[in-house]
């Protein structure tokens, strides 16, 4: 007797792109490169592409302390060679100092055998370099594009473009900065505080020179930081309650250069020029969660910390990282790479690493905001017991580093 043939499942077919990476800046331009480096098929959307970084343009105000966790991944991408070889201010020293105690601490890369603490690098130069590469890798860029609602099926997740087109891909990574509009469709609420403060930026010209040391005292006001440029200038980022800080920008430069010099203990000698002012408002954000289906948070849209400590690009390229071990792991092993399962492990690991960073400057930033006669006594104390505790220095220079 012949027994019915049965016919075969059909298979699923699977989307065309692995990942659609949405926002281009430095984080989100680092993903997308990375993951089709490591054979994605990715695609990268953003609303404005950067402009052109020119050698003879005025150096940004927007500039980003990149610690060697940051360089090693964008060396590795094949864009550290060029970002090097067009401006980059290294730092070899740290001097961090408390303006009510006079407690100071050092930091020093000689002394913990390495060639340098980290490099002062503009926003837009990262930003352009890593946008060169992205056609090369095959990364497919759609600019400009604009997200407007996504849907998670069992077998992708499916975009829908402002312009009308859809785009499917098996997994949505929101690189879409701090307000991300991509989290907010994904109904991912976030916790927080507003600092009820604003960083006030410039470059400034120095009667001394930085000596290739970031300087950083604490004041009543808030934390002041003098970041070593390539061309021999410092990056004042002054973080001052927002009354001040617009008192602050209305001033003239004579006025202004004289104000920082004040604050900054002349440290560098005197003011003698700086270049046009602006400033940001400073805010702690954290994603309740990293994860919705099919789409995980990276970069800014899920944690934006406190700038005092300088790490907020140095903690979302090290989301990059973790993000492309995630996925390669579970090609590597045939899962899907947008399954829940899969991307839990990326977002419990980075949510728990950057909480910890994020409440840590956070509480940084509450102990030098508070200035009882008591505590600032207590302070200085543990800063001055810390600067000779070699180990325990160490060990906050290493994680700085993302060693």
């Amino acid at each position: 007797m012949n027994l019915p043939v049965a016919e075969a499942p059909s298979r699923r077919r699977a989307p065309a792109l692995d990942v659609a990476v949405v926002g281009g800046g430095m984080v989100g331009a680092a993903t997308a490169l990375a993951l089709a480096r490591a054979g994605f098929g990715t695609a990268l959307l953003e609303a404005r592409a950067p402009a052109p970084w020119h050698a003879d343009a005025e150096v940004d105000l927007r500039v980003v302390g990149l610690a060697p966790s940051a360089v090693a991944l964008l060396d590795e991408l094949g864009v550290w060679p060029s970002i090097r070889a067009a401006r980059v201010g290294p730092y070899a020293h740290m001097h961090v100092w408390d303006a009510e105690s006079g407690a100071a601490i050092d930091f020093d890369a000689a002394r913990e055998g390495h060639d340098r603490l980290g490099y002062i690098v503009e926003n837009n130069l990262v930003q352009w370099m890593l946008w060169q590469q992205l056609e090369r890798a095959g990364v497919r860029r759609l600019c400009p594009a604009t997200v407007t609602a996504f849907e998670a099926r069992e077998d992708r997740i499916q975009l829908q473009l402002a312009d009308g087109e859809q785009l499917a891909a098996g997994l949505l990574v929101a690189a879409d900065g701090a307000a991300s509009p991509l989290r907010q469709l994904a109904g991912i609420a976030t916790h927080g505080r507003d600092y009820a403060q604003h960083a006030v930026v410039a470059h400034l010209s120095t009667e001394r020179p930085h000596r290739c040391t970031a300087w950083q005292r604490f004041l009543r006001s808030g934390p002041l930081a003098l970041l070593p440029l390539a061309d021999g200038r410092s990056s004042l980022v002054w973080s001052l309650p927002e009354a001040e800080a617009q008192r602050v920008l209305a001033l003239d430069d004579a006025a202004f250069a004289d104000e920082v010099g004040v604050a900054s203990d002349f440290r560098l000698g005197r003011i003698t020029a700086t270049s046009a002012r602006a400033a940001f408002p400073l805010r702690l954000r954290l994603a309740e969660r990293y994860l919705a289906e099919r789409m995980v948070l990276l970069g800014d849209a899920a944690h934006a910390v406190h700038p005092l400590a300088g790490q907020g690009v140095n903690l979302g390229l090290r989301d990059v990282v973790e993000l492309r071990a995630t996925l390669l792991a579970a090609r590597a092993a045939g899962r899907d790479i947008g399954a829940s399962h899969v991307l839990r492990r990326y977002a419990r690991r980075r949510r728990s690493a950057d909480t910890l960073d994020a409440l840590g400057f956070d509480a940084l930033a509450r102990i030098y905001a508070v200035q009882s006669p008591a505590l600032v006594a207590a302070r200085g104390l543990g800063v001055r017991l810390l600067n000779e505790w070699q180990p325990l220095k160490r060990r906050l220079a290493d994680h700085a580093a993302g060693r």
